[in-house]
């Protein structure tokens, strides 16, 4: 299924019923009087997150909502049916602002969490409701309120506690299959990995953490080079990064530039995600000449700590997972803390 994470969606609640004119006639009630019923609620627009949706794939044939008009009063005092609620659903991690004033309407973080929208219009009132001692038989009734109709603009940013970034190549969607049961595609050329791919991964101690490749990070993806803004900023959401390199690539010559280029681009986008925790890993140590390379990015970097892995062979992933539940924990820990 093609990923999409940004839609642009109409949303009309429905508009009110109309009250009715109307006057009570039988054989037996003299001057039975005004009887009209007022009209029926138009039904709201309600966006509703939840885990049936991942993307928003589903709003690319779709993008105009409607909800269904109230019903017109009746005689007899009949009240018309209110129109029926429209519950669009949206996956979790969705942010929603206006298109036009571009005020965020709400960001939806869990599964579950509902907001109307848009209200429906008011039903309009009968002429019964019109009746007074100097107006005892009136004519007119109320029309109904229309409803609302607003331009959506719908963001999706993943939800993941880790957040793997890299160059193209470096071996993300590789570790992603070695340390959880995510299958992504995999392959030996840029570009590979064309959607963000999500794993759970079970440690074996401690709670369970969800893993996110994050494709498309070259220099430039500040400017959307690449696959550029359309998945930095799922990086928002994560909690903390693994900052992968592929050892093998490793220029002897200048160690440091595979990851000054990503952090670069990190800070070009958003500072902030300069400042998330980074496990910074070595991978493809398995490659001939990749651990002498390493070395001298380590000689480079000026004793910066780093992990030395081979994702294809699973050396080093235990000791990485190990690395992220202790970071992951001790995070949990400040957060406890600050809640005190």
């Amino acid at each position: 299924m093609k990923f999409i994470d940004e839609s642009i969606i109409t949303v009309q609640s429905g508009d009110g019923g109309g009250g009715c004119v109307s006057f009570r006639r039988e054989r037996s009630v003299a001057r039975g009087g005004p009887d009209g019923g007022d009209g029926g609620k138009g039904g709201d627009i309600i966006l509703e997150a939840t885990s049936r949706k991942r993307t928003l794939y589903h709003f690319r044939f779709k993008r105009h909502f409607k909800a269904e008009k109230g019903k017109n009063g009746k005689g007899k005092q009949k009240t018309g049916r209110n129109g029926e609620d429209l519950v669009i659903e949206i996956p979790p991690g969705t942010l929603v602002t206006d298109s036009e004033s571009g005020e965020t309407v709400k960001d939806f973080i869990h599964s579950g969490e509902t907001l109307v929208v848009a209200k429906g219009g008011r039903g309009g009132q009968g002429n019964k409701r019109f009746t007074t001692s100097t107006n005892r038989a009136p004519r007119f009734a109320q029309p109904g309120e229309p409803g609302e109709t607003l331009t959506l603009s719908l963001e999706l940013k993943l939800l993941a506690d880790v957040g793997i970034i890299g160059l193209p190549n470096a071996g993300k969607s590789t570790l992603t299959r070695a340390m959880s049961s995510a299958n992504p595609v995999i392959g030996s050329y840029p570009f590979t990995t064309l959607t963000p791919n999500l794993g759970v991964v079970r440690a074996g101690w401690g709670e369970p953490f969800v893993i996110a490749d994050i494709p498309g990070l070259i220099e430039g993806a500040h400017k959307g080079a690449g696959l550029g803004i359309q998945f930095l900023r799922h990086i928002e959401r994560t909690r903390i990064l693994v900052h992968l390199i592929d050892a093998s690539s490793i220029d002897p010559d200048d160690p440091l530039a595979v990851y000054e280029t990503i952090n670069s681009e990190l800070a070009l986008y958003n500072r902030k995600l300069t400042e998330k925790p980074q496990i910074l890993v070595m991978n493809k140590l398995d490659v001939p000449d990749a651990q002498e390379k390493a070395e001298k990015f380590r000689a480079a970097a000026k004793g910066k700590k780093f992990l030395c892995i081979s994702a294809i062979t699973g050396k080093g992933v235990e000791e990485l997972t190990s690395e992220i539940v202790q970071l992951l924990d001790k995070r949990n820990e400040k957060r406890s803390k600050k809640v005190l």
